[in-house]
């Protein structure tokens, strides 16, 4: 395993949310980074945000890793969930709740609601 490969799984494993990003969740340096975050954001989620601008190796790195070609990635308990049209379909589903709720991972129900109420 390459040290970016391992640097990842490091990351991976000792969160139990993560998403790579261009940008940080404060400030998103891409539009599909900043519909994840502020999901994230906006449900209280506790996540390790990840900037791939700020390294090329794990830019580049997490797209091997996933097999996936586009950031942002989500990852919640170690498994890999997809990229922003999926986490965006999770969320107004209620899917994304279910995944959180049976990983253990804390997050505002209500918030979770009002996007679905602002969206239906």
């Amino acid at each position: 395993m390459t040290d970016v490969r391992q640097k990842i799984q490091q990351m991976i494993d000792q969160n139990q949310v993560v998403l790579f990003m261009k940008g940080t969740r404060e400030m998103p340096q891409c539009g599909f980074s900043s519909r994840v975050a502020g999901v994230l954001n906006y449900m209280n989620v506790p996540y390790l945000d990840v900037n791939v601008l700020a390294d090329d190796e794990i830019r580049q790195g997490i797209k091997d890793f996933s097999d996936w070609p586009t950031i942002p990635q989500l990852y919640v308990k170690g498994e890999f969930v997809g990229g922003c049209d999926i986490v965006t379909e999770m969320t107004l589903s209620g899917e994304l709740d279910q995944l959180l709720e049976k990983e253990g991972v804390s997050y505002d129900k209500d918030a979770a609601d009002k996007i679905r109420e602002a969206n239906a």
